[in-house]
Formats: structure tokens, sequence, C-alpha cells
């Protein structure tokens, strides 16, 4: 059974909570003590309906504030497969926590109140959506029922969400629009009888069968997380080096450099769990073993040799910021491209850009929940490859060396 993971997007009170919660009930997700504190909440609060955003409202604050703060991750599953939402916050103040949310999902789901239809928080979603190379979105057109079902409204809707990606010059795209009501159960599980002018599918339908498939990295990298040796007589002369493949795939017999040394050997065998295998994939744990002893230390790569990857010791990226200490030129922070770390000086803030569609400004810093353009001079020399052609590659995060927290997070350009 696969895995779909969802990134839920939208403004406050668009109703994401009360969708993810509805999700939930309807899969039979919902343990019975939290069915019964929604339906308990629910009847104190005088409604005459249950309360699903309850489900997923975990922190004190979001339950005081009816609002989405940090990012939780649920968990429900079909007959067809197994999906976790990544619910993130659509308060402005908290764009960095979308960024967080979407960052490692499959498709966003970004919703709509059908009363306000394209706001300044779309456009801002959308835009992250795109920055974070997402390429299946469900435009989910909420509160159906508090505009009568009506279809010129979401005819609409449709058309302003479908003039927003053009302007944005957005290809490459499959996009979904699915006329709802979370609260009432519309066009989630089951067709609506109230809108039988709408001819699609339901959300369900399109969740369960939306493909996550992609076609694999050209470029073929390893990570090292750690060198094995045993020092065991039965394993003397062992040395693995394990780690995750970050892009593409390796298989034994492989001729890989190996960097930053540049020292060449051949892959004499590959082992996961134990296990001897012929081939591993992206996305994978490992162990390498080969066939030259050579000197491989962790955040070391194993590649096979692409014109797509540049040493360098020079970046320029998007960067989105996450903390109340600017970005300023002449800043130092830790860049962390996987288990591989360098110390950074930032060399120039080119940018803000404006993603609710306005452009951009030039700026000398970046404050809280900016995205703008930045560049970097590294201590060390890193593979560097644009974010747009590896999205498992071209990312990076930022920290602060004084914290340790994390400041942004980077994507080559």
């Amino acid at each position: 059974m696969d895995l779909l993971r969802i990134a839920t997007a939208g403004s406050v009170d668009d109703g994401k909570s009360t969708l993810i919660g509805r999700l939930l009930y309807e899969t039979g997700s919902l343990k019975e003590d939290q069915l019964e504190h929604i339906e308990k909440k629910s009847a104190s609060n005088g409604l005459d309906h249950l309360d699903f955003s309850l489900a997923t409202d975990g922190l004190l604050t979001e339950r005081e504030q009816g609002i989405t703060i940090d990012v939780s991750h649920l968990y429900f599953k079909t007959k067809k497969r197994r999906f976790i939402i990544a619910d993130s916050p659509g308060h402005i103040e908290y764009t960095r926590n979308m960024v967080t949310g979407t960052s490692n999902s499959d498709t966003t789901l970004l919703l709509l109140d059908a009363r306000k239809g394209v706001i300044e928080q779309t456009k801002r979603h959308f835009y992250i959506t795109q920055l974070l190379g997402i390429k299946k979105i469900i435009f989910a057109i909420n509160k159906m029922d508090l505009v009568a079902y009506a279809q010129k409204t979401f005819d609409q809707i449709k058309e302003d969400i479908a003039q927003l990606i053009r302007s944005q010059n957005t290809k490459g795209l499959t996009v979904f629009y699915i006329p709802l009501s979370a609260l009432k159960g519309d066009n989630l599980l089951l067709k609506s009888t109230k809108m039988r002018w709408y001819t699609g599918k339901t959300l369900f339908d399109v969740i369960e069968n939306i493909s996550v498939n992609e076609p694999p990295s050209k470029e073929n990298v390893l990570q090292v997380q750690t060198v094995i040796r045993p020092k065991l007589d039965a394993y003397h002369d062992y040395r693995g080096f394990a780690g995750k493949v970050k892009s593409g795939s390796f298989s034994v017999g492989d001729a890989i450099e190996i960097f930053p040394s540049g020292t060449k050997t051949k892959i004499k065998s590959i082992e996961q769990y134990g296990i001897n295998q012929e081939q591993v994939n992206q996305g994978e744990n490992a162990t390498l073993l080969l066939e030259d002893e050579v000197n491989i230390s962790r955040g070391d790569s194993l590649f096979t040799p692409s014109h797509s990857i540049e040493a360098t010791k020079t970046i320029n990226a998007k960067v989105c910021w996450m903390q109340d200490k600017a970005l300023q030129v002449e800043n130092k922070y830790l860049l962390q491209f996987g288990s591989k770390k360098s110390l950074a000086k930032v060399a120039a803030v080119d940018e803000r850009i404006d993603i609710s569609g306005g452009g951009s400004e030039n700026t000398a810093a970046l404050e809280l929940n900016d995205i703008g353009i930045a560049s970097f001079q590294l201590a060390h020399t890193i593979q560097s490859i644009p974010y747009q052609k590896n999205k498992n590659l071209g990312s990076f995060i930022i920290i602060d060396i004084q914290t340790n927290n994390t400041a942004g997070v980077g994507f080559i350009e």
C-alpha cells in the first residue's frame, strides 16, 4: 500500500481543520476518546453538529483562538493507500510553518472560502507551492453551502485560479478543482446531491487515485552518514559507507567518484539491512562497499559524474527566512546540505519577493517570514545544482551559529 503525503494550505477560517477532521472521521481514523471529546465539546458550545476542527487543533493556544499555529501531522488510510496530512497554519505570521509543512509533500490541498474566492493568502500559498516544486495541486472551494451551492460562484473562482496560474507562468501542473462543504460533507466521500452540475471527482476519489510516481533523477548521489568499521575478526577488512541515496540509483559494478577528494573507484557490493542487493534507488538507505580502500568521512558524497552538478564555494539562492534576527550581508551562518555542513558568510541580499504576485523589491535584509534572493560564500566546497532541476540536492538549511536554531531554508538558483 503506497503513501501519499498531503500538505494543506489556506487562509484563516477557510475550514482546513474542519476538512481534515472530517476526513479522519469518514475514514474511521478517530479514536474513541477523540470522538467522545468532539461530541462533548460540540454540545457544550451549543452546536447542533460535530465540530470536526477539534480533531486537529491540538495546542491549547489553537483551541482558544480557533486557528492553527503549528504544523501537525495526521495519519489515516483507506482501502487503496495510506496518507500523511501536514496541517499547516494559514495566518500570514506563520508562513515559515507552511514552508516546513509543504517541503516533503507530494501534493498540496489548497482551500478557498467560496464567499471570498482568491485572496492574497491564496496567491501567497500558491507561490510557496511552486517555490517548493509541488506539481500536483487540489484547489478545494470550501463552504459552498454558504453560497447556496451556486455553480456561477464556483466557475468564477475556478477562472480566477486559472488566471493566477497563468500570471505566474507556471507549467507542468496537474490541477483539480473541487466544490465542497467540509461541514456538511458534500463532495468529500460521496457526490453531493446539491451540486449535480459538478461532474468531477470527489475529494476522496482524487486523493486515492492521484499519481505519486515521479521520473527518477538523472544525478546519482549518496551522501555518507557514517562509516561502518566493525573491528571484529569475522569482519576484519570490512569498510562500509552508509547513507541515503539522495538522488538517482546505484548498482553493483558502477564506476563512481568521491566528493570532495575526486578519488575514483567502483561499487563492489551493496547491502540493505544485512542483505546483499544488486541495486539501490533514490530515497533508500544502503551501505556501499567499494573495490578500493579510499578515505571517506561523514558528509562526503559518492556519485557518478554529471554535468548538472557543480563544485562551488559560492551559491545564489531563494531564501525563506524564519527567525526574528534579520538576514544581512556579512552575517555568518552554518549551511547544512544533508549531512554536509559548511560555515558561510552572506555575500549579498539582492531582493525581497512579493509572493502575493506583485514582483520584487530591492532590499538589504530579509526579515521574519520574508522570501528573497541572497548569495553565500562558503568555507568548504559543496555540490551545487538548482532546486528546480533536483529537489533532493538543491536545498539547504541555514543554522544560526549562536543558538544552533534553524534560521531559514534555501533553494539554490
